[in-house]
């Protein structure tokens, strides 16, 4: 179903958010058994890409993926858990924050292995930018990620200006 822009109607954060679980294997490893980074992040960029598909019912590109921290590592056989949700939304623009968990399945604890931030862009049929639905901001703390959120978009936007500049 697609809507027109007359036709968007908020959401709350809790309608897009999305839980991804994968087994790390060794083919996703270097020869010590410690996961790739690289597929954590597209791990990441799946998770966060589920995030923005279910918030704006269109497709959604990632525009950047930063702040990404790698805490601890991830070995073969752990369960990856990634959790993400959306902090922020502007025009076309979406901020989804992406939190990495590793499940050890012999003693079942979980480590907080990385964070980071995604930017999905919304896009119409014809591939350019599409508005998106606002954040129904229910919480306290769902408030404060949206402010931080924006100061992250607007910071992000700044530095991509004087990138373009420099070229």
């Amino acid at each position: 179903m697609e809507f027109t822009k007359t036709q968007l109607k908020a959401k709350a954060v809790n309608e897009s958010q999305a839980e991804v679980i994968a087994r790390m294997f060794p083919s996703e490893a270097n020869p010590a058994g410690n996961v790739f980074g690289g597929e954590i992040l597209k791990q990441i960029d799946i998770v966060a890409g589920i995030v923005g598909h279910r918030h704006c019912r269109t497709n959604a590109v990632t525009a950047s993926i930063d702040r990404v921290d790698f805490l601890k590592p991830v070995f073969v056989g752990d369960v990856l858990i990634l959790n993400a949700r959306l902090n922020c939304v502007k025009k076309s623009s979406m901020e989804i924050e992406v939190r990495v968990e590793a499940e050890n399945l012999l003693n079942g604890i979980r480590t907080l292995t990385g964070t980071a931030f995604v930017t999905m862009v919304a896009l119409d049929k014809n591939g350019r930018p599409t508005e998106v639905p606002k954040l129904l901001l229910k919480t306290r703390e769902e408030k404060k990620r949206f402010s931080e959120g924006l100061a992250r978009m607007k910071r992000r936007a700044k530095e991509r200006k004087k990138s373009k500049s420099h070229e």
